[in-house]
């Protein structure tokens, strides 16, 4: 069978979790390919809610085998505390798999982000301080320790304790707490242990499922525009968050690859730093906040709220090679008189469609607003296309056509029953 993709089109904060879990009903398999733990997925079912920052969504769904792929950095000890949490929940452990060449995330990661952020002033990211782009970098720089070392212990404490030693030098050179190394290695070690089981060679699991037939979905984290290559640079995260990034960040070859998924907010939201062109300073924003609980399922931060933005939104897609949209939150706009869409920018004076390149062309940009009729009456019961008020599914369209896909899935709420497939 062909794999498909779910990726996100916005910043991230799409919810790409509950999505997955949507789409996980038919599927087999389901391949984390990017990102650490810097990810949350969030997702209700039922009464329950559920946040996941490395484990695959498809966790919630029984025989459902979830794969931490190699392109991830994977913190071992974060990782170890969330499985824990899941078991505690009577979720099934055994389906969890990861990869062997996916790199480590380790304390020394951690506080080398925190040192640069703070450091930064006003040039600094906003990163989630998780260690992230530091094990990323080092990856790069080829001396990162990978999963495969979770097996053996012994290299392990050897690699982990010389390249410690390393970051303290760095530590003591700009005055702060250098690690205490064997207090690391202790937490490290029962980590390595919990873990090891699930270490194996995905690339050939996951493509042994592909040749079998399987039904195989790829899951990403963050949203294209927060792409290493394709993103808001140098405002982005370490890693390839488009579909392209699942060949590389799961081990499969593109022809395998059917649909491509693209999850997008009916209205636009950003963390962190970076320009965000339709950004509502108002009480419109704050509005848009309050009622989309607009927090950050990792670190708790507001979100950044503002209208939808089709000019970026329609250069993701293109990126992305979004066939199916996948519409989320769109009952946060019930109440809206009018709702905004930016579909042009203008930079000095000059209209364009294009997304530019450049960080600080996109933070002069003034946003072209083309204003749409709200319907103002709950969506939050319909459960097909022909439920949803006229004007909702005449937004619904404009979307579409803005950002040159098909609507595909909407949701009207958090819950796993308040999303319904329209095509």
């Amino acid at each position: 069978m062909p794999v498909d993709i779910l990726v996100g089109t916005q910043w991230g904060d799409e919810g790409k979790g509950k999505l997955i879990d949507v789409l996980t009903e038919n599927v087999d398999v389901v391949v984390r390919f990017q990102g650490g733990n810097n990810a949350g997925h969030t997702v209700e079912i039922g009464n329950e809610h559920y946040v996941l920052h490395l484990v695959p969504s498809g966790i919630f769904r029984p025989g459902v085998k979830c794969v931490i792929g190699n392109g991830l950095v994977v913190d071992p000890i974060g990782l170890m505390e969330e499985m824990k949490g899941i078991a505690a929940r009577g979720l099934d452990l055994g389906v969890i798999e990861l990869s062997n060449r996916a790199q480590l995330i380790f304390e020394y990661h951690k506080r080398a982000d925190a040192l640069r952020e703070s450091g930064a002033g006003k040039n600094k990211i906003g990163t989630t301080r998780r260690g992230i782009g530091p094990a990323y970098a080092d990856k790069m720089h080829r001396c990162g320790i990978r999963a495969i070392d979770l097996t053996r212990p012994d290299r392990l404490e050897a690699q982990f304790r010389a390249e410690a030693e390393k970051y303290n030098k760095l530590f003591a050179e700009h005055g702060i707490a250098t690690l205490d190394i064997d207090a690391e290695w202790a937490l490290l070690k029962e980590a390595a242990a919990y873990l090891a089981p699930h270490v194996c060679d995905t690339v050939y699991s996951v493509n042994a499922a592909i040749k079998a037939g399987k039904n195989v979905l790829c899951e990403g984290a963050q949203g294209a525009l927060l792409d290493i290559d394709h993103g808001t640079y140098p405002f982005v995260t370490s890693s390839n968050t488009v579909s392209g990034g699942a060949c590389t960040g799961a081990g499969i070859a593109p022809q395998h690859i059917r649909d491509v998924w693209g999850v997008i907010k009916a209205y636009t939201t950003r963390v962190g730093e970076g320009p965000f062109p339709t950004e509502l300073f108002d009480e419109s924003g704050e509005a848009l906040r309050q009622v989309g609980r607009e927090f950050g399922a990792t670190t708790g931060r507001p979100r950044r709220c503002g209208w939808f933005d089709a000019v970026a939104a329609r250069y993701a897609c293109m990126v992305d090679g979004v066939n199916k949209l996948a519409v989320t939150k769109l009952d946060v706009l019930d109440d809206l008189k009018e709702i905004g869409i930016c579909v042009a920018y203008d930079i000095n004076g000059k209209v364009t469609k294009e997304f530019p390149a450049a960080a600080d062309e996109l933070s002069c940009v003034k946003p072209v607003i083309e204003w749409m009729p709200g319907w103002q009456c709950s969506t939050a019961d319909a459960r097909t296309w022909d439920q949803l008020p006229e004007k909702a599914r005449a937004y619904l369209a404009r979307m579409a056509e803005l950002v040159d896909s098909t609507v595909a899935i909407v949701s009207v709420g958090p819950r796993r029953d308040q999303t319904f497939r329209v095509i």
